[in-house]
Order: structure tokens, then sequence, then C-alpha cells
């Protein structure tokens, strides 16, 4: 692995000496080498700034102002004039932030960045016709609402190289640096003080202001590139499939200490973690049992049913209280279950009213509890409270709304969905609204 960072930056350089290599340190091949951290640095602490001092519902807006007399990393599409494309894009990535407050798609020109509440279209960045690349982006991801995100090339016609991971400054529509691999990279994640890039078989954990690498880790094969951190600072939380089949791993590091949790007996498929770290949800290939741990310990808190059936899920996602969890899959519904976990003990900050609406919360096991141990353990199974019937096949993710008890679904078809459930009676939801976001011209 190799990182550089663009020479050609509008921030005065300084010289750096790479660290000597150590006994514990990585091979040269998977090992930083930089020639320059001013940019990144600068870029990354000016928007880490910025962003904890935006409002809750925009992003930061491109200034257009890149240098052009420079040979930049990537020209900005803005200064490349290229012929207007009124057809519709196709999407090669869906990604929510990590509060959803906002969501990026990856398409095979570029990449677009939208707000959820209320929907609109912050900015895109279209690259096709340019000479670096076909345009397609096939994974971008935001760092909460700033100006700073990491893409990844995709689709038939990728912008940048499958096993490069190009760190974005909108602020200056450009790429500030890139970490290279020898294989591709299957997913990002990203936090104010760090870079988490997964390959097949191996994750790196990066400090994000210079780039150099943390940690490293092993894992079995991970063609989804299944990873989660925790975004409360300070205290980092990291979870990825183990070395086994059916296995989490989870990385402490305040604690230096790490937690293997026998999952499932099957291939893990999905996972989601809160955003303290504290609860992890897990899902197989069978698709069919919702699993939710303890990160500290290890311990089964709850188990959900999504169905009888086999099904791929999609996305899991916590409400940020951590008291409902949204399950998407390609059976076209996606489910809303109540959480019962011990939020006092979990040190989980619920509102209050919290425990007694978990209370009267409808379960569709609740009234089978009588007979546990009787009957097969399907009828005793907990299911959903609250659904809502989707094109089957087609894969959605799901997230919470910030509006009291609402959902919003994203289609891959670029379809958008606001949905609201009673938190006191359950059963279908109530669409609030639908739209397609890939339509410019459509009046959100």
């Amino acid at each position: 692995m190799t990182s550089t960072l663009s020479a050609s930056s509008a921030w005065p350089e300084s010289p750096f000496v790479p660290p000597p290599m150590s006994e514990n340190s990585p091979d040269s091949d998977d090992r930083s080498s930089l020639s320059d951290l001013s940019d990144i640095s600068a870029a990354v602490t000016d928007a880490v700034d910025d962003d904890e001092r935006r409002s809750q519902t925009s992003v930061a807006s491109p200034t257009n102002t890149a240098a052009t007399s420079v040979q930049n990393v990537n020209p900005s599409p803005n200064s490349i004039s290229l012929p207007v494309d009124s057809s519709t894009p196709n999407v090669l990535y869906l990604s929510f932030n990590q509060d959803y407050g906002c969501f990026a798609a990856g398409t095979d020109r570029g990449f677009r960045i939208y707000n959820c509440d209320p929907l609109r279209e912050i900015f895109r960045r279209d690259f096709t016709g340019n000479s670096n690349g076909g345009g397609g982006i096939g994974v971008v991801q935001m760092l909460f609402r700033c100006n700073i995100l990491a893409l990844v090339g995709g689709g038939p016609e990728p912008q940048y190289p499958l096993n490069k991971v190009m760190i974005w400054d909108d602020h200056q529509s450009r790429c500030i640096g890139e970490l290279s691999f020898r294989s591709e990279v299957k997913s990002v994640r990203l936090r104010r003080d760090r870079i988490v890039v997964v390959l097949a078989q191996k994750i790196f954990v990066y400090n994000f202001s210079d780039l150099k690498l943390l940690h490293q880790i092993e894992t079995v094969a991970n063609p989804k590139g299944l990873c989660e951190v925790s975004q409360v600072s300070g205290s980092m939380v990291l979870v990825c499939p183990g070395l086994q089949k059916g296995q989490v791993r989870v990385e402490h590091y305040a604690s230096k200490r790490t937690k293997f949790i026998m999952a499932h007996d099957s291939r893990i498929v999905c996972f989601a973690l809160t955003n303290d770290g504290r609860l992890l949800a897990t899902s197989s290939s069978k698709g069919t049992l919702v699993r939710i741990y303890n990160t500290l310990d290890g311990s089964l808190v709850q188990e959900v049913r999504r169905g009888a059936d086999r099904a791929e899920i999609y996305s899991l996602a916590f409400s940020p209280t951590a008291q409902w969890l949204a399950v998407s899959s390609d059976k076209g519904t996606v489910h809303v279950f109540n959480l019962k976990v011990d939020s006092a003990a979990l040190g989980v900050d619920r509102p209050r009213g919290a425990a007694e609406s978990n209370a009267t919360s409808p379960s569709a096991g609740s009234h089978l509890s009588f007979i546990r141990g009787v009957l097969p353990k399907y009828f005793s199974s907990e299911w959903s409270v609250a659904q809502f019937r989707l094109q089957e096949g087609l894969q959605h993710i799901v997230a919470f709304g910030h509006q009291k008890n609402t959902v919003v679904i994203l289609g891959m078809d670029g379809s958008f969905y606001r949905c609201q459930y009673d938190a006191a009676t359950g059963g279908e939801m109530t669409l609030l609204e639908h739209h397609s976001f890939l339509k410019s011209e459509e009046n959100f």
C-alpha cells in the first residue's frame, strides 16, 4: 500500500521525514510513504472545524476557486467544458452520512450529495468527458456535513482506479490525497480522526490528518467490505468480520481490547453499530434473524425475526436512541423492530417516555410468550412492529429520519421514500413523500 498527497498544493509546503521502520511495522508495500502533509492536514482541520459550526440542515457548497494553472491530482470538473447530458445516470453506490441528515450517490458519471430533510440536491460533480477516466464512482463516503469526501472509482468506466481511495476536498474541487493498494478497495469508513479502508481480506486504519497507518486487521473473505466504526470522539469502536464464518471482531481502541463474537452459524452479510459503539446488530446469509449484541462483553441482548424464508439483508440501522431497529431486504419490505435493551446498563440516553413506549409497543411475538419452550422457536420469535412494502428484488438502504418515528428509504433506482410508523399500534407505515432524487428538474 502507498499513499500520496497532491504535489501541487495550494497550501505552503513543509518537509516530512518518513518514520523509521520498526519490528511491528507492516511490510514496505503496505506502509504509508508520504511526501507532504500540509495539504491534507490543513484541509481536514479546516473541514472539521467548519463542520462543527455548520447548521444541521446544510452542506458546504463548493467555492469553485481551484487554481487552473497547476496540475492537480484530479482537475476540477468545473474547469472542464463538458457536454450536457440530460439522461438519467445509473446509481452505483448509496450511503448516508454519519448522522443520517444527508446521503451521497455514486453514479456512472460522478457523485451527488443530498440533504434528507427537506430533500434537496446540495451539489453534484460530473466527471464524464474529462481525460482522467470514465466518470464512474463506486464508493463515496461523506464526513458528516463537511467538504471532505472519500471516493473510489467504479462501474464499467471508473473515474479512478479501483485500488485507490481518493480524498476529495470540494472547497478546492479536487483530490488532495490518495491511498493506493495492491487489490480492489471494497469500502471506506470515515471519522473525524480516522480513515478506514476495507479490502477483500484486510482492513487498514489511518490517522486522517497525515494518512499515517495506525492498524491493520486480517479478516475472512469480505467481498461486501463490511465494516463499521463508532462516531463518538475519543473512543473509537470498530467492527468487522473475524477470521471464521459467522464471527464478528470488535476493536475497542480506547481500552485496547479485542472481542470476538460468534454471531451466526452462516456467513455474516450485514451489520450496524450504534454511534457510541455499544450495540451491534448482525444478520447472516439466511436473512431470517437479526441479533443485537453488547459490544463490551459480547453478550446477546435480543434476537428479532425478519421472516421465515431466506432473504438477502441489504441494510440495518439503529435509531439515534437505540430504541428501534430498521431492516431492508430483497423481499421488498422494510421492517421496524422495537428494541428492549437495558439502556441504563448501556449508558444510552433515551428520551423521557421511551421506556413506557417500549412497554406498550406492539410485538407480534408477545401474545405467544405463554407457550415459549413448547412450540418451535419460530412461534415465539419477536417480529417487527411496523412495515413498508417496496418493489421486491430492488436494493434499498434505510435510516431513521430526524422527524419523530420516521424512516428514510433510498433505492438504487433513484427512489426516495419518507415513511412514518405508529409507535403505539404498529402495522403498515404511512408514506409521507416519494421522489426520484436523480431527476434534477423535479421539485422536491
